[in-house]
């Protein structure tokens, strides 16, 4: 709901309505965390015991402090020291035992937690590879870094600590609830009438802070965000003397999540203090009540005393209870997170009964109609275009015509609302993604690459590429003479974004990558734009080996790149306003023409 829909609606319905989000989220993070420790069910039954064992064993310990005050004393008294020394000994042996276990069992539950968070973060990684284009222009990078580090941190302290507190202070509060009940059913009760106020205190705790670690995650999310955007745009940043407007950024940032973790700080701490209050209240009204029984002769002062060791062993866990609650919380909150990205499914889906392209290049855009979104205007109103097998094509036309939205639209990171496209008569609908990256490749304004070796990067499309083969594409693109200048040669490690490369260098890497690809269909999105005289030169000389025999759509504003085209679209509007050779358009004095006086007139 928007925040104007809001207006008008009763408090009461928007607690309802917030209330069912809510459950619907905790219930999707609740299917999540299943998946993840469904395949080690064994190893997870297998933890369960370890700690009803340790818990076991740790029980014992008050019975042989009851019999060794009330038998073994005695009989020590009267001569007897063995049973004094079995109790000593038998006291040793429970600890013992129930730090053996207490080994096994964090073992067990490490294993089982780094498995889980492994396989959660291949998941993540893998499935926002899968979705489509729309999903990473609109979910920024930072916001996929907050799910895959604090997030899951979160996560991994709920895995690592937390189920460890729940079993230890589930099996230990029934345990001890047993064994006082075994000793002294009146005390007992006592105890255990003070959880019923605990379980009001626990359900409180649950639903804020809930909503306090929602609001946590979101507060985390932001700070990444903006700090990723701020060094990925550095340059800008210290050029134009921003850093003083991102410090009071950052700030509000910093002070909104600092905000969001005092409220939960403050949930846990009133929490855990009603929880040691109603312990020691219990404590304290046990003893009173115990040592006057034990005075008149109603309970043995070893009983007492290994009630009082009880008690104690049945508030502590609760602490632990209250550590889980908060634990899972938080975990909670940053799965409601990750399921989201995880619940995404791509705008571009792979078809269920695919058809694999002849390998032409022969493309056609029929009756094609698209927008960026629901509400988005219509870009493309209805685009008509034939494109013949090895011809190349330029779309020229001013800013925001529709030019790039077509190559998106031929690339298939975007499905057209209306009408097709088609590659050999074969909607890319119908198309595997794997068929289509083969037949077509895109060489973008960007030149993206990646850490790694100029060879590598030139591999990009065909990784099995020998290295002649990668020296051959470099080669016919014009980028050979730079690359064998570098320090390692065709070894060399372009760095982070390719900045060891000049942009020009960077543009004649991805011309390679393209040429090694051997697509039927490239698409040069503005591809040219980057490169200064020298290398554009180079890349013109170097286009035509790379365009022979293969289908192209050219988008430019440089009409050098334009006129080695077998024929020119201008695009207005998203429509195709003159079509024909260039040299055609040229003579006809239309918008083509005007471009070319200018261009002309910027050489003069």
């Amino acid at each position: 709901m928007t925040e104007t829909s809001w207006r008008g609606v009763a408090a009461e319905d928007v607690e309802q309505v917030t209330g069912a989000v809510g459950l619907r989220l905790a219930a999707r993070s609740r299917r999540l965390l299943g998946t993840l420790l469904r395949p080690h069910r064994r190893s997870v039954l297998l933890a369960l015991l370890l700690v009803i064992a340790e818990n076991g064993a740790g029980l014992l310990g008050p019975l042989l402090i009851a019999a060794a005050i009330d038998t073994a004393v005695p009989a020590l008294v009267a001569g007897r020291p063995w049973p004094l020394i079995g109790c000593v000994a038998g006291y040793l042996g429970c600890g013992l035992g129930a730090a053996l276990l207490r080994h096994m069992f964090q073992r067990c539950t490490g294993r089982v937690g780094q498995d889980a968070l492994l396989d959660l973060r291949r998941r993540v990684f893998a499935h926002a590879q899968d979705l489509s284009l729309d999903f990473h222009e609109s979910y920024t990078s930072g916001k996929i870094i907050s799910r895959l580090t604090s997030d899951l941190e979160a996560l991994e302290e709920l895995l690592d600590d937390g189920v460890d507190g729940l079993l230890s202070a589930f099996c230990t509060v029934i345990g001890v609830s047993i064994m006082m009940l075994t000793l002294d059913v009146p005390l007992a009760l006592a105890v255990l009438l003070g959880l019923i106020p605990l379980w009001m205190m626990t359900r409180w705790f649950y639903r804020r802070s809930q909503r306090a670690y929602r609001s946590t995650r979101g507060a985390i999310a932001t700070v990444i965000v903006q700090f990723v955007e701020t060094m990925n745009g550095m340059r800008a940043v210290q050029a134009f003397r921003r850093e003083h407007r991102n410090e009071q950024i950052m700030g509000e940032l910093n002070d909104r999540y600092r905000v969001a973790n005092r409220d939960a700080i403050g949930v846990m701490g009133r929490y855990t203090s009603v929880v040691r209050l109603i312990g020691n209240v219990t404590l304290a009204l046990v003893l009173g009540v115990g040592a006057w029984r034990v005075v008149h002769g109603g309970l043995e002062l070893g009983v007492l005393a290994a009630f009082m060791l009880y008690i104690r062993r049945f508030y502590d866990p609760l602490d632990e209870f209250a550590m889980f609650a908060n634990s899972y919380s938080a975990a909670s909150a940053a799965l409601e997170k990750i399921s989201g990205v995880l619940e995404e499914r791509p705008s571009v889906p792979e078809p269920r009964q695919p058809i694999v392209p002849a390998g032409r290049g022969e493309l056609r855009l029929a009756d094609v109609e698209f927008r960026y979104g629901p509400a988005s205007p219509i870009v493309l109103p209805s685009l008509d275009l034939r494109v013949p097998s090895g011809q190349t094509v330029a779309l020229v036309g001013p800013t925001g015509a529709g030019k790039s939205t077509v190559a998106k639209l031929v690339a298939r990171f975007y499905d057209p609302t209306a009408g097709s496209v088609e590659l050999d008569g074969v909607d890319l609908r119908r198309v595997r993604d794997v068929d289509l990256r083969r037949s077509i490749a895109m060489v973008t304004q960007e030149s993206f690459l990646f850490s790694g070796s100029v060879a590598d990067n030139i591999a990009l499309g065909r990784p099995d590429a020998s290295r002649a083969e990668i020296e051959a594409a470099a080669r016919a693109v014009g980028a050979d003479e730079f690359v064998t200048a570098l320090p390692e040669g065709y070894d060399t490690d372009v760095r982070k974004r390719g900045g060891r490369l000049s942009a020009g260098q960077r543009q004649l890497v991805a011309f390679a990558r393209a040429f090694l690809a051997d697509p039927a269909v490239l698409v040069l999105d503005e591809a040219t734009s980057s490169l200064d005289v020298p290398s554009e030169r180079l890349v013109q000389a170097a286009l035509e080996t790379v365009l022979a025999q293969r289908t192209a759509l050219i988008i430019a504003h440089r009409l050098s790149t334009v006129l080695i085209a077998d024929r020119v679209l201008v695009i207005d509007g998203g429509q195709v306003v003159e079509d024909g050779p260039p040299e055609q358009l040229v003579g006809r004095r239309g918008q083509f023409a005007a471009l070319h006086d200018q261009w002309l007139a910027s050489l003069a």
